[in-house]
């Protein structure tokens, strides 16, 4: 074997050397370390007490009722922010999948708040829904409804970490529904409308099983990173009103110096969510995406 047929038979591999270099540098060898933090109990700022309590930690997460609050508030964050986004960006992307100059106009203003840092929203959220000098209180009053507490209260608090994340989010789902969308041959409608199928048929029958290898895209990429939500429960609440807000990654973040140990089990856990949640998604739903 002369050495042009092994370059030839070596080369892939040496292609993609540097990226797996990377993966390993970046992401497994970060997770492998997690796990290791997890069964000790680890201090910052004293290294020196740090020693091996093997699955302590885990036990002391399964067995403290803020970890379940912060776990039911990352669910119910998912959920709203999950469905809305979807739906909402799927009626907007119906009404904007026609190829004309206003429409052009709208969806580079609605994809405007993905390219904006969410702390900056976050910021301008803050001052919209200020109780007593906010502009949505202002416009409640204005049309004879009466205000609201928003972030200062438990009730609403949530609620209204989700409206922000939406707004933030909806314009880039939204056009990758578009581009979906108009990548649909219009032969196919035609010979629905040939068959004299109604609206509702032509959408579910043809227009979602089309669409439904972005959608799929669109859940499974919303779902983690809805599960990761940190920095705009970070500006806007900091977890509060009395741990109302306060998500999985939030929590993680309260423990990053008095016991990594601790944090890191949490992170573990989170990781394990998202891994079986995934799974779960492909198992479930992959075989009902329609690839072309």
């Amino acid at each position: 074997m002369d050495k042009k047929t092994v370059l030839e038979k070596i080369r892939p591999y040496l292609l993609i050397v540097p990226a797996m270099i990377g993966i390993c540098l970046f992401v497994i060898y970060p997770i492998l370390y997690l796990i290791y933090l997890s069964f000790y109990k680890y201090n910052l700022l004293n290294k020196a007490r740090s020693k091996f309590v093997g699955f302590d930690n885990f036990m002391q997460i399964f067995s403290r009722e803020d970890f379940y609050q912060a776990l039911t508030n990352t669910a119910l964050y998912t959920v709203g922010v999950v469905v809305l986004t979807m739906l909402l960006s799927l009626l907007m992307a119906l009404w904007l999948s026609k190829q004309k100059r206003f429409n052009a106009f709208v969806q580079a203003g609605i994809f405007t708040p993905h390219i904006i840092s969410i702390v900056s929203i976050a910021l301008v959220w803050l001052w919209l829904m200020e109780p007593s000098q906010g502009l949505l209180n202002y416009i409640l009053k204005a049309v004879g409804l009466p205000p609201s507490q928003w972030l200062q209260s438990s009730k609403t608090a949530l609620i209204s970490v989700i409206i922000v994340s939406v707004w933030h989010n909806i314009g880039y789902y939204t056009l990758i529904i578009v581009a979906a969308l108009q990548s649909i041959p219009p032969t196919i409608y035609e010979a629905a409308a040939l068959d004299n199928a109604s609206k509702f048929k032509v959408f579910y029958k043809i227009t979602i099983p089309l669409i439904s290898p972005q959608l799929f895209f669109i859940l499974i990429i919303m779902t983690i990173g809805s599960f990761k939500v940190f920095d705009t429960v970070q500006v806007m609440t900091g977890g509060g009103p009395n741990n109302a807000t306060s998500t999985l990654v939030y929590y993680i973040y309260e423990y990053r110096t008095t016991n990594i140990g601790y944090s890191a089990a949490t992170g573990v856990i989170l990781m394990a969510i998202i891994g079986i949640l995934t799974f779960v998604y492909f198992r479930v739903l992959s075989k009902k995406v329609h690839y072309q």
